[in-house]
């Protein structure tokens, strides 16, 4: 006889996705199956999901019938009895996980407060699955082993569901084997280095080829730069993007001996000897140029630097990948005028959806707070997760991958992002001037351009494509065609 006692509701420690109804005998009765579905019906109503019915065999074999349903499906097919008995029990839970202190806090600290303001904004409007959603907030401080154990503990201890987080490469590629260990999913909205593409991450920043390329092409053909410093904080994004970059230099006629490559150590304050070198770098008349992957707080120190040494932009541009309205807002930008910022988004940005984006960030932040890119990356992200969510009718990581493919949301410089089968969106390319208020004045944009995982410009990388849509693949050689591997590099 089967008794709801014994009731075994089995899941995974992120959503609690499978309801498993075990020990059924054959001769289970209708009865008894009543007496459980108040419980089942009200975790299905919290998580959506599937439901095994698993019943013994009088040899003792387990037989088993896997029903995938969303929440009101199964609801409907249980009657409004069963219904009524269940309620949301729980929140869905959404972990953040970004830098509040350290050196990154500079950047990190209002992707925090992005996510705290769309999670409220989606509560208002009736929250997810018909639960409220919760932020849950962790702190890796700039720390980045501490960036693995803080996804664990979201995972694992939290159970959250979802996780939006990380601004450097070495902290995402922290985070990655946990990720990929525990079947989460991270939503991560800074530009990148590409050469990565994880079945447990979606890239919604700018891959290589949607900013350092096209950042590069400007300073090519718009301003005649001849010579170029590619200066960056010592870690694995600037180090990748200048090896794509110094390959595609080259191949565009810039000799090795005309590009100066240096990098720093995060929080680098000492700026004067490295200025005067990019200095030296044009004794010979040729115009120079400065690629930026410089991050979080030693940027003010560079461009204090620049200002001490009466640099213009005029005299040497800045392309800057990591600055943007921000860290500008620290800063006094009157000597700044003039250098540039390469992204997918400026607070100036003219459309409706940005008017109502920036007045609502004003008015929950303060006036004087801004917004940038990597903001509306998370914007991006998280509307496209909540419609994925909703579509599939479950939090589950896997249900949820498959609904996000093809998913569209309007971005908010006029168009329409898309998510791409390589996990990257497909987004504009927008470089902008920096004024005299910290803002910036867009001089160049482009339509949407699709994420590519994998640099043509480097050879190993030229014969690899990311397409887990159809290939289930995120490094697939497209000579071999073969896949080579399903985990990421760490």
């Amino acid at each position: 006889m089967f008794e709801s006692r014994q009731v075994l509701l089995l899941a995974d420690r992120r959503a609690a996705r499978r309801v498993i109804l075990a020990d059924l005998s054959p001769h289970a009765t209708t009865t008894s199956l009543l007496r459980v579905l108040p419980y089942v019906v009200g975790f299905v109503l919290k998580r959506g999901a599937c439901v095994s019915f698993v019943t013994r065999s009088d040899n003792g074999d387990d037989m088993s019938m896997t029903i995938k349903t969303s929440a009101l499906a199964f609801t409907a097919l249980l009657g409004t009895t069963a219904m009524a008995a269940a309620e949301c029990a729980d929140p869905i839970k959404v972990g953040v996980l970004h830098s509040l202190s350290g050196t990154m806090a500079i950047s990190e600290t209002t992707l925090k407060d992005t996510m705290e303001l769309l999670i409220e904004n989606q509560n208002a409007a009736g929250g997810l699955l018909d639960c409220e959603i919760e932020a849950v907030v962790v702190d890796p401080a700039s720390d980045w082993p501490l960036f693995a154990e803080k996804a664990r503990e979201l995972l694992t201890v939290n159970e959250v569901d979802v996780i939006f987080g990380s601004w450097t490469s070495v902290s995402r590629k922290s985070a990655l084997p946990v990720l990929e260990e525990l079947n989460g999913l991270m939503f991560y909205p800074v530009q990148y280095e590409g050469e990565e593409s994880s079945k447990n991450v979606f890239y919604t920043g700018a891959a290589p080829n949607q900013q350092a390329i096209p950042a590069t092409d400007y300073f090519l053909e718009e301003l005649g730069v001849e010579k170029f410093a590619l200066l960056g904080t010592d870690y694995v994004y600037p180090r990748t993007t200048n090896n794509i970059l110094e390959a595609y230099l080259q191949d565009n006629g810039i000799p090795a001996e005309d590009i100066f490559v240096n990098y720093t150590p995060f929080g680098h304050s000492d700026w004067a000897t490295i200025v005067a070198d990019v200095v030296a770098l044009g004794a010979d008349g040729k115009q120079v140029g400065v690629i930026s992957t410089i991050n979080g707080d030693a940027n003010i120190g560079f461009y204090k630097e620049l200002a001490a040494a009466g640099i213009s932009a005029d005299d040497i541009p800045v392309v800057a990948f990591s600055v943007g309205e921000e860290e500008l807002s620290g800063l006094d930008t009157s000597d700044l005028v003039g250098h540039l910022a390469a992204w997918n988004y400026f607070q100036s940005a003219e459309s409706e959806a940005n008017d109502e984006w920036v007045a609502a960030w004003k008015a929950k932040m303060g006036e004087e707070r801004v917004t940038n890119d990597p903001m509306e990356a998370h914007y991006i992200g998280f509307n496209m997760w909540v419609n994925a969510v909703t579509e599939a009718g479950t939090t589950d990581v896997d249900a949820v991958r498959e609904a996000m493919y093809g998913q569209e949301f309007p971005n908010l410089t006029g168009g329409t992002a898309v998510m791409l089968p390589n996990h990257h969106l497909a987004k504009p390319v927008l470089i902008g001037e920096i004024t005299a208020d910290g803002q910036f004045d867009i001089i160049s944009q482009t339509e949407e351009v699709p994420g590519d995982a994998w640099t043509d410009y480097l050879p190993e990388s030229a014969v690899l494509k990311s397409d887990w849509k159809d290939l289930g693949c995120g490094m697939y050689n497209t000579e071999t065609e073969t896949c080579i591997q399903l985990t990421s590099n760490y």
